[in-house]
């Protein structure tokens, strides 16, 4: 995992720093970056596929579902030879292949009371892809208590909702 901007990742990473709002502190601090997705579907997909191309120095990914045929259509890191796989053996060895540099954590686990105070308090930034009330609960319940913005998402059929929370 790379903190620094060497001439690889100047390349690799020139449309973003030509914003005139990232520019190369930004993108150093995308490079230092830790975020945890919760859920690897329709939502956990897109957005570990664009946090790793745009070079977030550490993502961790907790989901504990295999792939199913009815998953392909819509979470966009899988592919039919993946049904019955976990999520997040494919989603690591994708996002690997996409940008070696980001360090990839995974969770092949249900987030839960016991274990989410343990994995939310190592990043700095958490996203909830999650598909339920209960998750979505938890998840916001330990953001709040270890001080941590929280971006909520949610889809349902044609409605999609996103909330940012800085409970710092």
């Amino acid at each position: 995992m790379r903190k620094n901007l060497n001439k690889n990742s100047l390349i690799r990473y020139s449309r973003q720093i030509i914003l005139k709002n990232i520019g190369t502190f930004g993108q150093k601090k995308i490079l230092k970056a830790k975020v945890l997705i919760v859920g690897a579907g329709g939502l956990g997909c897109p957005i570990a596929d664009l946090l790793t191309r745009s070079g977030v120095g550490e993502i961790g990914i907790i989901d504990y579902d295999k792939i199913n045929l009815s998953n392909i259509h819509r979470q966009t890191l899988y592919s039919t030879k993946d049904v019955n796989k976990y999520k997040v053996d494919v989603v690591k060895k994708r996002l690997n292949l996409i940008n070696k540099d980001v360090k990839i954590n995974t969770y092949n686990k249900k987030a839960n009371e016991k274990n989410l105070n343990n994995i939310i308090k190592k990043y700095d930034i958490i996203v909830d892809g999650s598909d339920n009330f209960k998750t979505k609960f938890l998840i916001n319940k330990f953001s709040l208590k270890l001080k941590k913005i929280l971006i909520v998402g949610a889809i349902s059929k044609f409605d999609g909702h996103i909330f940012t929370f800085d409970f710092k």
